[in-house]
């Protein structure tokens, strides 16, 4: 399914896209998780598995120059066949429904934990299925226009910082390089956190054809800016809290915000979790709208049959899902799946690329 002209997009903005699809709820507090696998070593942790998605996300990129306009749902029927290729694309569609229930679930926890504890998570789960539907239905150059301007919200984020950081302790880094293993761990850990620029896979047909040439140094820029912001983050909640303390704060960013005060706000926090709807919006939107072109390649379904099916799954599904537990039960899995997914397909996906694109060459020179 080639991209329609009006809907093609210059590779610059690949920038906004893939850091709006990054920045998410793992922001929230991610250096929990971390810090409970590489200790005071976890900043080495997010540098480690940032490195790791730079060379997966230029080899996103090689397999798809191989099939120019085709996505990933395409590509998988081209490299497998069609029967195969879409239990593979059928796959990854459950992938984005999966990854779309965990944004939204782990949103709604933080709303019902620090703005709104009475309210009722259906409703939420309602209200924030219409604003995405509504969004998404403007089309794909409305929805980049969203991961523009999420892209601003998210950078009121290190002047903050500023706070927490007249109370830290740079004692609490040390010793450095402490135990590999235990780095490596974090990194997996982290790998959770900054999925997000597999979105590629699905966009990629949507760039101008002149300006492919621009898409890996655009993808690779947002990668390091989006390593900037979780580096700091992380480096922040190290010196602030201390290692018992970190280990025990479940939304570290979220409990950093809340020493500031203003004579005009209170609470900082709750205004910067009601504004946290723009920065997750456009993360919500590209995920439904890549598991509505895997369901276009597979069933050809009708968007308005797609709306009230995908929405129903979601509304079932957070409603079953309601305890900490239940939710940090769903983050594991989902981080163990993306992992898989994300960081090692895509090398196994080339490699087969490689050997069928070997293949064709080989038939046509029979011929």
């Amino acid at each position: 399914m080639d991209a329609k002209q009006n809907q093609t997009i210059n590779a610059f903005l690949l920038f906004y896209i893939i850091i709006a699809c990054q920045v998410g709820v793992g922001i929230h507090g991610f250096q929990r998780v971390i810090y409970k696998e590489a200790k005071q070593d976890a900043w080495i942790s997010v540098i480690l598995i940032f490195l790791f998605a730079h060379l997966i996300i230029f080899v996103m990129i090689k397999t798809l120059e191989i099939y120019q306009n085709l996505d990933l749902y395409e590509i998988h029927q081209q490299v497998y066949g069609k029967i195969i290729g879409n239990f593979f694309n059928f796959i990854y569609l459950l992938y984005c429904t999966f990854a779309f229930f965990t944004v939204s679930k782990n949103y709604i926890e933080v709303i019902n934990t620090w703005v709104f504890p009475y309210l009722n998570s259906f409703l939420l789960t309602i209200s924030l299925l219409l604003i995405v539907i509504y969004a998404f239905t403007g089309g794909f150059r409305v929805i980049v226009g969203i991961c523009v301007i999420s892209f601003f919200f998210i950078w009121w984020i290190p002047p903050i910082l500023f706070f927490p950081l007249t109370y830290s302790n740079i004692n609490y880094l040390l010793p450095i390089f402490e135990d590999f293993t235990s780095i490596l761990k974090g990194s997996y850990a982290m790998s959770f956190t900054i999925v997000g620029f597999e979105i590629l896979n699905i966009v990629y047909p949507f760039v101008k054809d002149n300006e492919r040439k621009k898409v890996n140094k655009f993808s690779q820029l947002a990668l390091l800016t989006t390593l900037g912001l979780y580096l700091l983050l992380m480096l922040v909640a190290l010196t602030y809290f201390s290692g018992e303390q970190l280990s025990r704060t479940v939304w570290a960013t979220l409990t950093m915000f809340s020493i500031i005060k203003l004579p005009f706000v209170e609470r900082v926090e709750i205004i910067t979790i009601c504004l946290w709807l723009i920065i997750i919006l456009p993360n919500l939107c590209l995920y439904m709208w890549a598991a509505y072109r895997g369901t276009f390649h597979i069933f050809k379904a009708n968007p308005r049959w797609f709306y009230v099916i995908f929405s129903i799954i979601i509304v079932i599904c957070t409603s079953l899902v309601n305890t900490r537990t239940q939710i940090n039960h769903i983050n594991n899995i989902f981080g163990n799946i993306s992992f898989y997914i994300v960081f090692i397909y895509p090398l196994i996906l080339f490699i087969f690329t490689l050997i069928s694109k070997k293949f064709r060459k080989h038939r046509v020179n029979q011929k």
